[in-house]
């Protein structure tokens, strides 16, 4: 048997919202994944749990029975338990996609129509999501509101009104408060960007970055190459400026095909921009290799087309270093990168930023055109905390809840979902793009769900083609509840229903 891990001191207590044996829990599961404690290996007695680490015998059965549930470990009567392989591990991946196929479909003119009526689609997923009573929403893509900190973050703007009592009466910079600025393009570095305060434009968010940057780079009826499937945000954006968004096929594992794209560089001449979400794509959750975001900046510099990177998710990656961005291999200012505060520190501020480039000033002149500048506290709030290492506390707690979050919800669709169904586990992030099995229709099993008070996020909505109507993305920024395993089981049941009747 391997070496057990080492005991946990009970002596610091718990708070309300950890109690010791979800403690001990964690302590268990972490050996289980880092192989401390192998398939097959028997977990020590619940005596010997109470005696290492001065427990009580009900405690070590809760501990035992935690991970009964998530499928780590197996009882075997008058045995005890044993690590067992967690069933999610045995949950078949998603597909590759046929990497010319979409292109070479259509290698003439693009048909617009075939391009437009993404808005007419989210608004009809709002509305039916509106009139429907809500019990338990897995279609966001934020985590619960405590995995924010709010507490900082209001100390933090009750030091920065102190200091500056006539801020809410007073005129804000042009590009965004400079001391955000400074924060922002030091923390780049770790993430291989090397920038000044001067190259960065605060936003409204991720989603008015890429709308500047799209218009900074486009005029209304070119065609911009988009990732399929990508966060249908973007594709409202691009139908909103009257663009043409081409889909380029995307593998669930490496992201953007770096050969699809250069095949529709040649046979879509028309192609203006290209926008790529390299890091924990949303809403497959994979993260481009290295060596393809070198290629896929330099095969845009070399066809004169600008990139548009959106890293909104990118610091949520697993672990405690940070993933490269594709704007890292940019040498002349080709990569419009777009990044956002909103998943990271704190949803409600709606602040994000974006670096231009060689577009830069286009940009400045833009953003001041569309919506004039964010307003002050919200900037300095962020920049008071980002600047200390609380921050970095909180992007590391943030990313193991995360972690526990989506291991624990893709354990419970491989343990209630009927077989047949495809999932990848990204490693960061918040969401899981699930494949339905027998390539059972989405929009049903949406319908059905939201009469039952849940919501998912309909395939259907990724793209402006029928390629993932059979798809749905489940958010996992909630912690693992009762409520969130509840209708988890109640999907399920809509899609053994179907199963047991073809």
């Amino acid at each position: 048997m391997a070496a057990l891990p080492p005991p946990i001191s009970p002596t610091s207590p718990p708070s309300p919202a950890s109690p010791l044996y979800q403690r001990l829990a964690s302590h268990y599961r972490q050996a289980i994944h880092a192989g401390v404690l192998a398939p097959g290996e028997r977990m020590p007695s619940v005596r010997k749990l109470t005696l290492l680490h001065q427990v009580s015998l009900s405690t070590a059965l809760e501990v035992c029975h935690r991970l009964e549930d998530e499928g780590l470990l197996a009882a075997k009567p008058r045995s005890g338990y044993f690590v067992q392989q967690p069933r999610r591990a045995r949950l078949v991946p998603l597909r590759e996609p046929e990497i010319g196929t979409a292109l070479e479909d259509a290698p003439g003119p693009l048909d617009r129509t075939h391009y437009r009526g993404i808005h007419q689609k989210v608004s009809d997923y709002v509305a039916q999501c509106e009139r429907a009573s809500l019990v338990t929403n897995l279609a966001g893509a934020y985590g619960a509101p405590e995995a924010y900190p709010a507490q900082a973050l209001h100390r933090a703007a009750t030091r920065v009104l102190r200091q500056k009592p006539e801020l809410l009466v007073s005129a804000v910079n042009a590009q965004g408060d400079v001391n955000l600025r400074t924060v922002l393009a030091r923390r780049a570095l770790g993430a291989g960007m090397r920038f000044t305060a001067e190259d960065i434009v605060v936003t409204y968010g991720c989603t008015e970055a890429l709308n500047i940057a799209l218009r900074a780079v486009t005029s209304p009826g070119d065609t911009v190459a988009v990732e399929s499937p990508t966060y249908y945000g973007l594709l409202q954006i691009i139908e909103s400026l009257g663009l043409r968004a081409l889909e380029i096929p995307t593998s669930p594992a490496t992201g953007l095909s770096i050969e699809a794209l250069e095949l529709a560089f040649r046979t879509h001449p028309a192609i203006k921009a290209v926008v790529a979400i390299p890091n924990l794509h949303n809403p497959l959750g994979c993260v481009m290799p290295d060596d393809h975001k070198a290629r896929l900046v330099a095969l845009c510099e070399g066809a004169g087309i600008p990139l548009i990177e959106d890293d909104t998710y990118g610091a949520l990656a697993d672990g405690d270093t940070q993933l490269q961005t594709a704007k890292a291999w940019d040498q002349t200012g080709n990569v419009i990168y777009c990044c956002s505060l909103r998943k990271t520190l704190a949803p409600g501020l709606r602040l994000g930023w974006v670096a231009g480039g060689r577009w830069h000033a286009r940009i400045q002149m833009l953003k001041y055109a569309q919506s004039r500048y964010n307003e002050a506290l919200a900037q300095m709030t962020a920049a008071e905390y980002m600047q200390t290492s609380a921050y970095d506390r909180h992007i590391l707690r943030l990313r193991q809840q995360l972690k526990t979050q989506r291991e624990q919800m893709a354990e419970a669709i491989a343990t209630y979902f009927p077989a047949g169904t495809r999932l990848n586990l990204p490693q960061g992030s918040m969401m899981l793009w699930v494949e339905l099995p027998d390539h059972r229709p989405v929009q049903p099993v949406f319908s059905a769900a939201l009469k039952l008070g849940i919501r998912v996020a309909p395939g259907t909505l990724f793209s402006n083609s029928a390629r993932y109507d059979h798809f749905m993305r489940i958010c996992c920024g909630d912690p693992h509840s009762k409520a969130v395993d509840a209708a988890l089981r109640q999907l399920a049941g809509l899609l053994a229903v179907k199963t047991r009747s073809r």
